[in-house]
């Protein structure tokens, strides 16, 4: 009768050890930081053969970008992850790109994991759908709002000349790979928190959006990159 208790109880040591080592990631920096740093990622991505197709960005509502997203664990995995969005201004989103809303993420995945491993991810989203679902709230990617791997290299431009499906498409970069990389079972949404640190009164992604706040100054390079990458929303010529 001990062992399956020690496993239950060897699993419950595993779990707890996760979730520490997620949350002190989550702890390790301040907003305008990670402003600053999804920035870097986005230049360091846009514009080069074979980093994120402009072509695909030309067309996308909102960009989400998730520097150095935390995974580690033993037997039982955890990710968790802070960063910035940003999303054409407008009702139609057709305008410049709007202040940043801080977001963050997390998921799960079950197996054998060791260590910690940290990834960028850039997310595009395609369409007023997708941006809304997400500015409102949690948002679990797959279910309510869709998801794919984002096309890469010279499948990129024929990928996205038909009718795209899904709401979202993803990317991730691990150890200077880059391509695309579906991330169902996600969950996205603003943090709230980081948001008020950042804006100094709390705000909701919504407000931040429609222009209630002004961008702060660690969004200045954000912005540049944005509009030197891509100024107009071409989906809506």
């Amino acid at each position: 009768m001990s062992q399956p208790k020690s496993h239950v109880w060897l699993t419950f040591t595993f779990v707890v050890a996760a979730i520490c080592f997620v949350s002190s990631f989550a702890r390790a920096d301040e907003p305008s930081d990670r402003v600053t740093a999804a920035a870097q990622v986005f230049k360091e991505l846009a514009g080069t053969p074979e980093g994120l197709p402009i072509s695909v960005l030309n067309k996308a509502s909102c960009v989400i970008i998730l520097p150095s997203v935390k995974k580690g664990g033993f037997i039982v995995g955890a990710q968790y992850g802070k960063g910035v969005m940003t999303c054409r201004s407008g009702a139609d989103f057709t305008g410049s790109w709007s202040a940043p809303i801080m977001m963050h993420s997390s998921g799960g995945s079950f197996g054998l994991q060791a260590g910690g491993e940290a990834t960028d991810f850039v997310i595009l989203v395609m369409n007023d759908g997708g941006a809304r679902a997400v500015m409102k709230g949690k948002a679990k990617l797959g279910a309510d709002a869709s998801v794919a791997a984002g096309p890469v290299g010279r499948d990129a431009e024929a990928s996205t000349s038909g009718n795209m499906q899904a709401e979202m498409l993803s990317y991730s970069r691990s150890r200077g790979v880059f391509g695309g990389l579906s991330l169902n079972g996600t969950t996205l949404g603003p943090d709230d928190g980081d948001n008020e640190k950042l804006y100094g009164k709390k705000v909701t992604g919504e407000e931040i959006f429609n222009g209630s706040v002004q961008p702060p100054a660690s969004a200045t390079g954000l912005h540049a990159e944005l509009e030197k990458a891509s100024p107009k929303n071409l989906a809506k010529k």
